[in-house]
């Protein structure tokens, strides 16, 4: 492995990830790096020596401006199996754990659960464990109860709590009416992630992912007079998962409509999970009015759920939850949110050796304008989470 310098504040790029582009090594990070027109330049003699490297996935970005960048150049990606923690077991956080008990063969070795409610734990303990394939050759993790001190004894902590969902009559964006509460709740196990010195990945599956993400960034890197100090987790350590579900909805309409069915072979979701969503039908032929009418199905496809009677939670915890975090502990392209530029922004993204490598493909220019006003979006977003955060710290 190779490193690449730089020098950026902390506290608005990642500390470290795969470079893909050569332009990387020129400008500062932000959201339009998913914009791969953004790089297309005559490479230097010097940068042109390092194209070798970066096909190879083998030249890692590190900010020396970040106190603890000498840990960056010593990490080691992890290899499977893996250990998976998971908070909360009510009806998110038990289909999701029903999902990588079926799914995980071979990649992930152990699930330990905690749950306020040890009779959850219990019962998911009881059941689970009870679950085998007819073929010895097939191997599924062992569910384990453990205690709120051990959870972060793992590679990947799953957030899956909290502090209620909205009636099955709240036609408003439920996942931003949620926050306040949950964002109490995530604090607690942000700090507890700064003080275990948490080296894993911290996966935010509650709604709303993104907002929470960069709560958990806020929180663990705060010293005891509240100024940011880097010594929480990295930007790079948190994702959050639920944009997956939003692809797998634009998925499941454009099968439906032949005017759509572009999205199936050359679409693309970016963005939040909610306000700022994108959807688009089609990155090589892009077109503006059938990708938005895609992003309204998306969107609104969990009260389409609640007009039926019903709570929204399957598919989010298996399409956003285990079918996302499979395909991250293996490397595999998966639609979450990441650091990116000073916010969490959804994109296809995966994990190779040098690190975090997001998506960029050649964007239309109406396209790239939808990416801008999300950007904004969630800056805006960003700046009322701190203003929230700061009351809450009084």
């Amino acid at each position: 492995m190779e490193y690449f310098y730089f020098e950026q504040e902390p506290s608005l790029c990642r500390a470290s990830f795969a470079i893909t582009h050569l332009g990387q090594l020129q400008s500062s990070e932000n959201s339009l790096w998913l914009d791969a027109n953004s790089f297309y330049q005559q490479p230097t003699y010097q940068e042109a020596a390092l194209g070798e490297l970066i096909a190879k996935r083998e030249l890692r970005a590190v900010n020396r401006a970040h106190p603890r960048w000498r840990e960056l150049c010593q990490q080691q990606k992890p290899q499977p199996p893996f250990t998976v923690n998971l908070l909360a077991c009510g009806d998110v956080g038990s289909t999701l754990l029903i999902g990588l008990k079926l799914l995980a063969q071979n990649t992930i070795r152990k699930i330990g659960i905690y749950d306020i409610n040890p009779a959850l734990c219990q019962r998911w303990e009881f059941e689970l464990n009870q679950i085998c394939a007819p073929s010895a050759e097939l191997t599924s993790p062992v569910v384990s109860i453990i205690t709120k001190d051990q959870l972060f004894d793992c590679d990947i902590f799953v957030f899956c709590a909290t502090a209620g969902v909205p009636a099955l009559n709240d036609k408003s964006d439920v996942r931003l009416a949620q926050y306040q509460n949950n964002a109490a709740i995530i604090k607690e196990y942000a700090l507890l992630a700064r003080e275990k010195h948490f080296q894993g990945l911290f996966a935010v599956v509650s709604d709303p992912v993104d907002l929470l993400c960069q709560t958990v960034l806020l929180e663990s890197n705060k010293d005891p007079n509240g100024n940011f100090d880097g010594l929480g987790l990295f930007p790079e350590q948190i994702e959050g998962y639920g944009l997956g579900v939003m692809h797998a909805r634009a998925r499941y309409y454009a099968a439906k409509d032949p005017t759509l069915v572009s999205y199936l072979d050359e679409g693309r979701a970016y963005g939040p999970h909610g306000q700022g969503l994108i959807i688009a039908n089609s990155v090589a032929n892009y077109n503006d009015e059938k990708s938005k009418r895609l992003t309204e199905l998306a969107l609104t496809a969990n009260i389409k759920a609640r007009e039926y009677g019903f709570k929204p939670y399957v598919a989010p915890a298996l399409s956003s939850g285990a079918l996302s975090l499979l395909a991250t502990l293996r490397g595999e392209w998966h639609y979450s949110s990441t650091y990116l530029g000073g916010i969490f922004m959804g994109a296809r993204n995966r994990r190779c050796s040098a690190g975090l490598e997001i998506e960029a493909l050649p964007l239309p220019q109406q396209l790239k304008q939808r990416i801008e006003e999300t950007t904004e979006i969630l800056k805006s977003l960003n700046n009322s989470i701190i203003g929230l955060s700061s009351d809450t710290g009084r």
